[in-house]
């Protein structure tokens, strides 16, 4: 997304790179895919709740007594993150992966240096760390750590 303070605060090529880079999340079927996969999960979900609303075992389990669809609500909600976080590696790396392949776009059709000046700025504009715990960021960061965005930009991958 362009903000005015995006527009403020870049110069013309490196705003012109930052938008080949976002037009390539759409040219490339990143918003249709990422909007089909959520609908999915969300469906499966829902699915998975309405199963789990009418299991005795899923109430007594969690020591509630009695059925009832506020209480699975709730407890699908304290519970589902638990059993999602396996996920989260996986939706993690699909993500960094389209990233990547969205700078690729941007680099085709725009200036990489300019891209590469943009990514520079706006990280340290934003106070955004360089680096970060590696692990840490394979499993939590749905973007490339910085320095290994710009690194490979910079080497035009």
């Amino acid at each position: 997304m362009l903000f005015d303070t995006l527009l403020d605060s870049l110069d013309r090529a490196q705003t012109e790179a930052v938008l080949a880079h976002e037009l390539g999340h759409f040219r490339l079927g990143h918003i249709r895919n990422g909007m089909m996969v959520a609908v999915a999960a969300a469906l499966a979900g829902l699915g998975l709740l309405a199963w789990l609303s009418n299991q005795p075992w899923f109430f007594t389990g969690l020591e509630v007594e009695g059925p009832s669809a506020v209480a699975a609500v709730i407890l699908f909600v304290l519970v589902g993150p638990v059993f999602a976080f396996p996920l989260k590696p996986v939706a993690s790396a699909w993500s960094r992966r389209r990233e990547f392949a969205a700078d690729r776009f941007a680099q085709r059709y725009s200036d990489a240096a300019g891209l590469s000046r943009a990514l520079r700025k706006l990280y340290r504009d934003n106070a955004i760390a360089l680096t970060a715990d590696p692990v840490y960021a394979r499993v939590y960061h749905s973007h490339p750590l910085p320095a290994e965005r710009i690194a490979r930009r910079d080497r035009g991958r």
